[in-house]
């Protein structure tokens, strides 16, 4: 069955500080946590807590994923929002606001430079929700000043760019959660272990739909735009700072924001936006956390013309050593979701639920002896970020680590090499190079503008 997939998709492809820091003290008390321990008060400021109890945070990036975090984190009583960044003045105010108000003080302070808010010492962690072409820069800056993280996917602008942040989360032993949270939810748990425990036996292939692309032959496509007019920056909005490392382009409203996702200059479309996450899952139902394909194949439509060039409409497959494919594509041709597909059923995971064939598959009871995947620590509401906190704290493992973050955004990447190059990719994913194609290996990564570079 998967050979027969492969070959139709092959058939289209023809056609730090002196004093004592909460965060050096959660880790020597991660290390020695057998041992009881006492430290006096008088260790620390009067205006911060114990560090074992509080957590300071920063968060970086104030759009619509940054403000959930902004909600979400202060929901978290162990946690305290000291600081907020965001290049848009009109953005940062809206949150310092949000936050002030909850704590009922006038003590969050805002920044437009990232480097200044990750240069205070007095902050333990970051999540950084900025987009995709910002991600390698601020989170290696953070990790080196000694931060832990919590960073949206996919992880990085390019392959070489996430290969470059797990490096660096490794050497200096940062807490990092992905913001992949849909492992952080039970049925897309359960609904992996039932394939990880061969409820449908063999796995035979498996299909990813993401999107959405194009509504029908003859609507036009949900992610289109004309040509946009060449407009004067807002006032309070940093906009040489929004580009970054990202080539110079004038300022235009439909450049910006929310919109950058369907740019290839500063993200990878839906294909990475929607891809990471689910195809996240799929490497989790798949066993493949620490893999990847050996074969990408695919084509996709791009617009013609116009501000966004991100594929708006994708198809392609994804082959692993064990033979297994892997079919992704705009949900007009897949079903949003994953499904996995075995010999004796399938299993299909959505955000808004799990189906099986047979039914009786949604009761099963996983047993003591099978594979039970990680669940996220905590049973607080927002369990990816609590998640991350308590891993903090204990210095353990997050449920969605740097390293399952990078292998989860490979496919997409490849996916949108071989889209725009026309052609099959063939991957090593052990040594993550494209074989024999010079061509491609260049786009594993991209130039900086200066002054930016890692």
């Amino acid at each position: 069955m998967a050979e027969e997939l492969w070959e139709r998709v092959e058939m289209k492809m023809n056609g730090q500080n002196e004093h004592i820091s909460r965060r050096k003290f959660i880790k020597a008390a991660a290390v020695g946590a057998a041992a009881p321990y006492i430290v006096p008060s008088s260790v620390f400021s009067s205006k911060q807590p114990a560090p074992s109890n509080r957590l300071t945070l920063g968060l970086i990036g104030l759009g619509s994923m940054g403000m959930r975090h902004v909600k979400g984190f202060l929901q978290e009583e162990d946690c305290r929002i000291v600081g907020v960044c965001d290049v848009d003045a009109s953005r940062r105010g809206e949150a310092i606001q949000e936050i002030n108000k909850h704590y009922n003080n006038t003590d969050c302070a805002g920044y437009n430079d990232f480097r200044e808010l990750i240069g205070r010492k007095d902050i333990d962690t970051l999540c950084i929700s900025v987009p995709d072409h910002w991600h390698a820069i601020i989170a290696i800056e953070g990790i080196r000043a000694g931060k832990d993280i919590y960073g949206e996917k996919p992880l990085a602008y390019t392959i070489a760019e996430g290969r470059a942040m797990v490096d660096t989360v490794n050497r200096y032993k940062c807490v990092w959660q992905t913001g992949s949270w849909q492992r952080s939810t039970a049925h897309f748990r359960f609904g992996c272990e039932l394939v990880r425990n061969k409820r449908i036996g063999k796995l035979q292939k498996v299909e990813v739909g993401i999107g959405p692309g194009f509504k029908g032959p003859d609507r036009p496509t949900v992610y289109g735009i004309g040509p946009q007019p060449v407009q004067p920056v807002p006032e309070g909005f940093d906009y040489e700072m929004w580009l970054g490392p990202a080539p110079w382009a004038p300022y235009t409203e439909k450049r910006c924001h929310w919109n950058f996702r369907w740019i290839l200059d500063y993200a990878g479309g839906q294909v990475t936006d929607w891809g990471a996450h689910h195809i996240d899952i799929a490497h989790w139902g798949m066993g493949c956390d620490e893999t990847g394909p050996t074969e990408v194949a695919g084509t996709g439509i791009f617009p013609e013309d116009g501000l966004w060039d991100a594929a708006v409409d994708y198809d392609f497959g994804c082959k692993y050593a064990n033979g297994l494919v892997m079919q992704v594509a705009s949900n007009n041709h897949i079903p949003q979701g994953v499904r996995f597909i075995g010999a004796r059923g399938w299993v299909h995971i959505m955000r808004s639920g799990l189906d099986t064939n047979p039914k009786k598959l949604l009761k099963e009871k996983i047993g003591p002896g099978e594979i039970h995947l990680a669940k996220p620590r905590g049973d607080h509401r927002q369990g990816h970020r609590r998640d991350f906190l308590d891993c903090v704290k204990t210095r353990a493992q997050t449920i969605s680590r740097v390293e399952v973050g990078h292998r989860s955004a490979i496919p997409c990447h490849l996916a949108n090499i071989s889209m725009i190059l026309g052609q099959k990719i063939r991957w090593d994913p052990e040594r993550e190079q494209i074989l024999n194609d010079s061509t491609a290996n260049r786009m594993l990564s991209r130039p900086m503008r200066a002054p930016w570079h890692l």
